[in-house]
């Protein structure tokens, strides 16, 4: 797998994913990124700066001219912490300090946070939408109420991808009225 093709496949991802997802200026699109899955290895055994590199190529521009914040997941070494941009959070969050290296955090977080203009990391975060490269498992920094989204691109490289944007939780019983709109158009969810 070439780093054109690795990088044409995120940005195919990312696209059809914010087709579905609708996501808005400011929103947050997390990215969980095993290299060595891309690459054909176990996740954590061969990490690829390159490979890493591509996937970031592929979905920063996407996400910018949309005004979306791109949040990386960091490997389980450095606890699933989310490399952002400082403006991307709420006022109050409590930053960590740390800078995610090749086998502590990962090639993925390790570009972002050079790429960053104001990098930070957090423990945890509410995103808006996600994409699992992978299996990194990014579950528990995406909102409440996630909703799979199924997309053309079944893998980048030899990595199994997985999608999800988030809803609003429907509150109430069989008197509520619900908007569609805040749904995403599927009230069933």
């Amino acid at each position: 797998m070439t780093y054109e093709e690795i990088k044409n496949q995120a940005a195919q991802a990312v696209t059809e994913l914010l087709e579905v997802a609708k996501l808005s200026e400011g929103d947050i699109f997390i990215i969980g990124c095993s290299s060595s899955e891309i690459k054909g290895a176990r996740i954590g055994k061969g990490s690829d700066i390159d490979a890493a590199k591509a996937v970031y190529e592929g979905v920063k521009p996407i996400l910018d001219e949309k005004g979306i914040y791109l949040a990386a997941q960091c490997c389980e070494h450095l606890n699933r912490a989310v490399i952002v941009e400082k403006d991307a959070l709420l006022p109050g969050t409590e930053i960590c300090n740390v800078v995610p290296q090749l086998h502590a955090g990962g090639s993925f977080a390790m570009t972002v946070y050079q790429n960053a203009k104001h990098p930070v990391a957090v423990e945890e975060i509410k995103a808006d939408a996600g994409m699992d490269i992978g299996d990194t498992l990014i579950g528990m920094h995406l909102k409440k109420v996630a909703v799979p989204v199924r997309i053309s691109v079944k893998d980048i490289g030899k990595a199994h991808v997985v999608c999800a944007r988030t809803r609003p939780k429907f509150i109430g019983g069989s008197r509520a009225v619900y908007d569609d709109v805040l749904s995403g158009g599927d009230v069933r969810r």
